[in-house]
């Protein structure tokens, strides 16, 4: 089924939530305050979205809705955070040059970030009759593996892929490792994340023991939530859209393989990864799932939830706190990385 068929499918829908909303870009810089709270720089660079409240904390305490004067998300009660690494061409002689973001389907004007989704059911399933319940005020999460490198290593973790842009709304085939050809309009990465919580931790040491996936099944084919973990959540899903055409008319390795690397050295595309701080103010995200509020809904109007203009989007930014060169042609990467091909010796 064609994406603008879904689209038009959810629209037409008396159901309850599958939300689709654009975060423009907030900023860019090498700080991580779910990893590595309270170092800075953190070691590679991150493109982070959301409320301005961002810091290189991040405490559980925190109230994101109060200390934060605007978002750059659609949704104005919505000042959560989210964050994934940069991406970055490596050229023949060596040197790298960051890739930027494009707006997504529906959001062209956006200044670069990401695209998030919040799920009851599977995307296609046009009724989204599962009871999902809201995360919690301090909740955070982070899905995938830094120094996954091959198959094996990014098989653990579900969903998190790529899909080469023949036009602009290609939506498949999805793969889990870099595309290995020039993508006509781009190559965008999709991050879903787990959707069971084990219903008293807002975090964990590693910030992924408290989520788990379903028992059985998966989240698409409605399987339980594990004893351990009884609390369905929504699927948190990002979408970016990262503007490679620039790229495609350099040279490319003579090898056959493909030039683009993670800010972290991932040469494979195996180490996607994303970080989540949930910062909803008071119930607005339970009444957007508890309603009819399917993709771009105008201001979801049943679970009063306004949304701005995307040029009020764009005009939510923060500077950055670490000043260093992330744009020019660069001989590492931020933080001193280098293209990494294969697996990291122990």
């Amino acid at each position: 089924m064609h994406w603008t068929t879904l689209i038009a499918l959810a629209l037409a829908l008396p159901s309850s939530a599958v939300v689709r909303f654009h975060c423009s870009q907030l900023v860019t810089q090498r700080l991580d305050p779910l990893v590595t709270p309270g170092l800075n720089p953190s070691p590679h660079v991150h493109q982070i979205v959301g409320g301005n409240s961002f810091n290189t904390t991040m405490d559980l305490n925190k109230d994101m809705p109060a200390e934060s004067t605007c978002t750059s998300c659609q949704f104005t009660e919505d000042f959560s955070n989210y964050w994934t690494a940069i991406l970055y061409f490596k050229a023949q002689n060596g040197s790298y040059k960051r890739v930027p973001q494009l707006g997504n389907n529906q959001f062209r004007n956006a200044t670069g970030g990401l695209t998030v989704y919040y799920m009851q059911d599977a995307i296609y399933d046009q009724q989204q009759k599962s009871k999902v319940t809201a995360f919690k005020p301090g909740f955070r999460m982070f899905i995938g593996d830094l120094f996954a490198r091959t198959l094996a290593d990014a098989s653990r973790f579900r969903q998190l892929t790529y899909t080469c842009l023949d036009t602009f709304v290609t939506r498949s085939p999805e793969r889990i490792d870099f595309p290995q050809r020039k993508c006509a309009e781009g190559i965008m990465t999709s991050l879903r994340f787990p959707t069971c919580w084990d219903g008293k931790n807002l975090d964990s040491p590693d910030h992924m023991a408290h989520m788990s996936y379903p028992e059985t099944g998966t989240f698409e084919s409605s399987g339980p939530c594990p004893a351990t973990h009884p609390v369905r959540t929504a699927q948190v899903m990002f979408e970016v859209v990262w503007d490679t055409k620039p790229f495609n008319g350099l040279e490319w390795p003579k090898d056959g393989s493909q030039p683009f690397v993670w800010s972290f050295g991932d040469a494979t595309g195996y180490a996607n990864h994303a970080d989540y701080v949930f910062g909803w103010k008071g119930d607005a995200l339970q009444r957007i799932l508890d309603s009819p509020c399917n993709f771009n809904t105008p201001n979801c109007t049943e679970a009063k939830a306004p949304k701005q203009s995307i040029e009020m989007m764009n005009k939510c930014t923060q500077k950055p706190v670490v000043e260093e060169d992330i744009d020019s042609w660069l001989p590492a990467l931020p933080g001193g990385y280098q293209a990494q091909y294969g697996p990291i010796p122990a």
